[in-house]
């Protein structure tokens, strides 16, 4: 297993690995002068070393997540803390990452590269699409849906039913009662929309 991309986000899913018991070769990362991290090699990436290994690209942002998926042809794996609760029924794509202390409910389907990250709660029914991230302790109530690339903050709490659109961000401790339509910044509580982002600029 290798991973793309070494900050502190790589530092949490080497520990999830390590309890998985899966062997870390090493890390990519595109500043040359980061040499390890946490005792493990860092290099520039390589695309013959991953020929016929597993990768996770570790990195927090959603755009440059996607901008790395879009760029290495690796086959991807995925990791899920062992102190995570994860529904036999709910559906789990490649490159995406469980941290610890989240629980996942029946027929959730969570798409490729996403992150759940500590202590999150995603009901029944819920579906993220790619590269979306759930921050730490952020309530998913029953039948949510979150665009791709879509960020809910910290401590945000979504009532059911309710569709957040593409690359939106809900800022930290939002409270969102409403749909949230694509690309919109919104914060609050109730939430309310401040402005739209650039999309992929």
């Amino acid at each position: 297993m290798y991973l793309y991309g070494a900050s502190g986000h790589a530092k949490v899913i080497i520990e999830i690995l390590e309890l998985q018991g899966i062997k870390i070769e090493g890390l990519f990362d595109d500043n040359e002068s980061i040499k390890s991290l946490l005792e493990y090699p860092v290099q520039l990436y390589d695309a013959s070393i991953v020929h016929n290994k597993k990768l996770i690209i570790s990195i927090g942002n959603n755009l440059i997540r996607r901008k790395v998926a879009i760029a290495v042809n690796a086959g991807y794996d995925m990791a899920i803390h062992p102190a995570s609760l994860v529904s036999g029924r709910s559906l789990i794509d490649k490159g995406t990452v469980i941290m610890g202390g989240v629980t996942i409910n029946v027929n959730t389907s969570i798409g490729k590269h996403c992150i759940v990250n500590t202590n999150a709660s995603i009901d029944h029914d819920c579906v993220l699409e790619d590269f979306v991230h759930v921050s730490p302790n952020v309530t998913l109530c029953g039948d949510v849906h979150i665009g791709e690339g879509s960020h809910v903050g910290a401590g945000s709490v979504i009532i059911p039913g309710t569709k957040i659109g593409k690359w939106c961000t809900v800022g930290a401790g939002s409270v969102v009662l409403k749909d949230i339509p694509d690309f919109a910044v919104a914060v609050g509580n109730p939430v309310r929309i401040i402005k739209y982002n650039n999309g992929f600029e």
